[in-house]
């Protein structure tokens, strides 16, 4: 498959809050370094966020045992607030995510290009993963 045409990958889950709160979540740096890991033994000690059109945002991502990390980070192309972000990753691949209200809960869908080094089942596992980790931080929110 040539670079004309990337592999895409989709991840989604149903959020239970309102695609108000669901934005503030994804969105604020506090609220990214509680639920951005894919798993417990992992960690975002550092996130900034410039929503908006050529805004910039990173989040450090490392292991908690400091054996590995990398930034995560990107511009944005588009912002509809409370309705989809759209990104180019510093790669160069393009990713998007649509916020859809659905009764009292929020339908997250996140659709990016796959990279080249790891398998796509891989890459579909850990955003999947950390998707879910948003979910589990959300619930456990809304309860408090």
């Amino acid at each position: 498959m040539g670079a004309d045409s990337p592999v895409t990958i989709t991840v989604e889950a149903i959020v239970p809050s309102s695609v108000e709160r669901i934005w503030s979540y994804w969105t604020e740096p506090e609220h990214i370094k509680q639920w951005n890991k894919a798993s417990d033994d992992w960690h975002t000690p550092y996130a900034e966020n410039d929503l908006r059109a050529g805004g910039k945002f990173v989040s450090r991502m490392e292991a908690k045992d400091g054996s590995f990390g990398f930034d995560f980070g990107g511009v944005y192309d588009e912002v509809n607030v409370n309705e989809s972000i759209s990104y180019t990753l510093g790669d160069g691949r393009q990713v998007k995510i649509v916020f859809t209200r659905e009764g009292n809960d929020t339908k997250v869908i996140e659709t990016f290009e796959a990279e080249a080094t790891n398998s796509v089942e891989m890459q579909q596992a850990g955003w999947q993963a950390i998707l879910d980790q948003f979910k589990k931080y959300v619930e456990t929110a809304e309860q408090q």
